[in-house]
């Protein structure tokens, strides 16, 4: 089955192509066909496409919404220019996969997407109010375009996490505000961690009941994950995105009392306030540079700027907090496992979070930490380490291709 995979951002698309069924998923045997992003969607839209082997393609065209961006893609998948492996016409498109971000309480595993579906994904905007929308004019776009008859499937980014104990999901806030409003713990990233989790188990050999590990997701957006007996046992972000590690633009934990000291003493609203926590803090705010780690570590390599530092200082130190306190709520780990474009990309971070930790049994072996392993996968504690570390690229889009594939043909997944 050729899988359309499908991540709508509020003004952006990302695509892959990958070719999979249930024979290719057991052999790992899986191929990406054709890639690409749309940026800037809603006006002259920067495109980069790729097919498989073959060098990027870069363009820009006018596009006016998310639909026009889906048919973009469409076009270009079939025309005779993109020379995509066993695709001529849009009937050689077999089901499409969306990245859903909010499943809420209702959604605990991916699903096909029908009227009541998309009327529950909906119920979800007051929790993702920045992304569902999105999501839904992914679905929306595809099902015009591609008619009816090709099934699309759901995957959500908080289904993993639906695992967490009571103990793990709920604030201690009036249990009244969760049996009315659902204000709760959900956690993100879940498809990310989940993938990784499945990585780690065949790298060890192992079963899925016995991976006990930590997953690191470092990326523009950041979270960590207590993978205890195969499942999500706690995770870093909370009711939104923003609760947990600091990440390129969010401040990550805070005294809440914090929003109220803003208010009275800027004299701004919520709003504003949001927007601040949301998209002025984090790296960016700390450092008021950039929110590019390769950025600030370069600046505090060249040009030893005191923020610079300060910024990547701090978001190490939350790093390794929440792996202590993870280490202790699941009674220890086997790995530490680091992915996301920072933790796969960025020996420099990896090792200043892992600096320290020697007393709980983690010895980083800087040489197999270089270069070498970013981006790919690999071990990089020493062999005798009691407590492991590893690096492993994470494939979200591989995952939702082989989830769309599971779901069409009725097949439960084992990760």
């Amino acid at each position: 089955m050729n899988i359309l995979v499908l991540n709508c951002g509020s003004s952006s698309l990302k695509f892959q192509i990958i070719e999979t069924d249930l024979d290719l998923i057991e052999q790992n045997a899986d191929k990406r066909l054709a890639s690409g992003l749309l940026e800037r969607v809603v006006g002259n839209a920067l495109i980069t496409l790729q097919v498989e082997g073959q060098p990027k393609v870069r363009e820009t065209a006018p596009l006016r919404d998310h639909r026009s961006a889906i048919d973009f893609v469409l076009r270009w998948i079939i025309s005779p220019n993109s020379k995509i492996n066993n695709i001529k016409s849009l009937g050689d498109i077999h089901a499409v996969g969306h990245r859903v971000v909010h499943g809420g309480e209702k959604f605990t595993k991916s699903v096909l997407i029908d009227d009541q579906v998309i009327e529950q994904i909906e119920d979800n905007i007051e929790l993702a109010p920045l992304h569902n929308p999105a999501n839904l004019k992914g679905i929306y776009g595809a099902r015009e375009l591609l008619g009816t008859g090709v099934p699309q499937v759901a995957v959500f980014d908080t289904a993993f996490h639906s695992t967490m104990p009571e103990t793990s999901y709920l604030y201690a806030i009036p249990y009244q505000m969760y049996r009315r409003h659902r204000v709760r713990r959900y956690g993100f990233h879940g498809t990310s961690h989940r993938y990784v989790a499945y990585r780690y188990r065949q790298l060890a050999n192992i079963e899925r009941e016995q991976v006990n590990i930590i997953t690191i997701h470092l990326g523009n957006g950041c979270s960590a994950c207590a993978i205890k007996n195969g499942e999500s046992l706690d995770t870093s972000m909370g009711l939104t995105p923003m609760e947990g590690l600091v990440m390129g633009t969010r401040s990550g934990d805070v005294d809440p009392s914090i929003l109220e000291f803003i208010h009275h003493k800027e004299g701004i609203g919520m709003r504003d306030i949001d927007t601040i926590l949301n998209k002025q803090s984090g790296l960016l705010g700390i450092s008021g540079l950039t929110n590019d780690m390769r950025e600030l570590l370069a600046e505090e390599q060249e040009k030893n700027d005191r923020r610079a530092r300060l910024a990547i200082d701090i978001f190490c130190n939350r790093v390794k907090k929440y792996i202590g306190a993870y280490l202790a709520e699941m009674g220890g780990a086997d790995s530490i496992v680091f992915t996301g474009g920072i933790g796969e990309n960025s020996a420099a971070v990896r090792e200043r979070i892992c600096n320290g930790l020697e007393w709980m049994g983690l010895s980083l072996d800087k040489e197999r930490n270089g270069e070498k392993v970013n981006g790919r996968e690999g071990e990089i504690s020493v062999d005798n380490s009691r407590l492991k570390a590893f690096v492993i690229p994470t494939n979200e889009e591989l995952l939702i291709a082989r989830d769309t594939v599971r779901t069409i043909k009725n097949v439960p997944r084992r990760w």
